[in-house]
């Protein structure tokens, strides 16, 4: 449904370190393991990379801990261990920061070549803190020097709000210009199990990938959750962004925005941006980019006809209208593989792409796609 993101920001503020720890604030610290421990957890516990923190301790996935093991901790989360096949793009997309920034804080350029091994700098961003046990948002922000009003509202959160242990909260004040309004964010909810429920349902039913509900919770493909148990969802916050003029839609990232906004089984208005002309398709599907089918019959006479009468693997700049918001986008009409709508005259979906998506084929940039998407933004 959605590719597992993990996200390590950078910039963030010294917390005291659970028992089990020796070492410093100066340098790499070490863990003792003790009963549950997983390299995962530890990730968590840290704030650090989990492919960084497998990569110091000379471990990989499968790697099992036992209890009295120690763990070497990188005393620089500010930096990342390049693993086989990474390109500046793809680490840009992992961590959720602006590629032209991380070249320019590593002296690099487009055509600069990274190697399995070598060490780069990732950007600075908003601080993250750990709920641990006991915590209240008062706690916190005295443990962390933050006023309260501020880190509820980083957090979305009122008198009332529950945290609870585990959980990831936005430190306010934390990066190099404070919090920023214009980027996405991300915040929790409690959802308690109903029968019948998985994580594909709870995925669609909360709009995000369900890999993602997972990773919140600590599971794997393999966990069986049962009725009245408590799940933590993320919830993605996408402000609305600037266009030049009404007929543009919005430049949204695919990864930390676009797909939140059209997420699985939401219908959207779509316009091509050269003739005006409109039809009506559904997300079906799809993780690197949007899969999405006509909803009726009629919506698919009209697509065939905008791409001149018969189906084609031919780019046009689209717009999608989610909601009342305009998303600059770029489709192909040609029906492939699965599909999920009966009766619309169109037996498979068809690619819609959005700014930084990729191939399924391949998870490659398809650059005539990238084109048209600016094209719709008015870039």
């Amino acid at each position: 449904m959605g590719r597992t993101k993990r996200i390590v920001v950078t910039g963030i503020i010294s917390v005291t370190m659970a028992a089990g720890i020796m070492g410093t604030a100066d340098a790499a610290a070490v863990h003792t393991v003790v009963k549950g421990d997983t390299y995962w957890k530890l990730s968590r516990q840290y704030n650090i990379d989990l492919d960084c923190l497998l990569e110091t301790n000379g471990a990989n996935y499968g790697s099992v801990l036992y209890v009295g093991q120690k763990v070497t901790i990188p005393d620089r989360p500010g930096l990342y261990v390049v693993q086989e096949g990474d390109t500046y793009w793809k680490i840009a997309r992992k961590y959720n920061v602006d590629v032209k920034e991380l070249l320019r804080i590593n002296d690099a350029n487009q055509n600069s070549v990274i190697y399995p091994g070598q060490q780069i700098s990732l950007p600075a961003g908003a601080g993250t803190y750990i709920v641990q046990q006991g915590d209240t948002f008062w706690i916190i922000s005295r443990k962390l020097n933050v006023d309260i009003n501020e880190l509820m509202k980083a957090n979305n959160a009122g008198s009332n709000t529950v945290i609870y242990t585990g959980q990831v909260l936005t430190i306010p004040g934390q990066s190099n210009s404070g919090t920023d309004d214009s980027k996405p964010w991300v915040t929790h909810i409690t959802h308690t199990v109903q029968q019948g429920d998985d994580f594909w349902k709870l995925g669609i039913q909360y709009g995000v990938p369900y890999q993602e509900i997972l990773v919140a919770n600590g599971l794997n493909e393999k966990s069986v959750i049962y009725a009245g148990q408590e799940l933590s969802i993320p919830v993605h916050h996408v402000p609305v962004k600037p266009t030049p003029g009404p007929q543009f839609g919005e430049l949204l990232d695919w990864w930390t925005e676009a797909q939140y906004v059209w997420v699985i089984g939401k219908d959207a208005r779509v316009t091509d941006f050269y003739s005006g002309v409109q039809w009506n398709m559904r997300r079906t599907i799809g993780a690197n980019h949007a899969d999405a089918e006509p909803v009726t019959a009629g919506d698919t006479a009209i697509m065939k006809q905008v791409w001149g009468g018969s189906w084609s693997w031919a780019r046009r700049p689209v717009i999608i209208e989610v909601d009342g918001r305009k998303i600059a986008a770029s489709a192909s009409a040609m029906p492939h593989d699965i599909y999920y709508i009966d009766n619309n005259n169109f037996n498979g979906h068809t690619d819609v792409h959005f700014y930084n998506s990729t191939r399924h084929k391949d998870g490659e940039i398809d650059e005539e796609h990238q084109q048209n998407i600016h094209v719709a933004a008015g870039k």
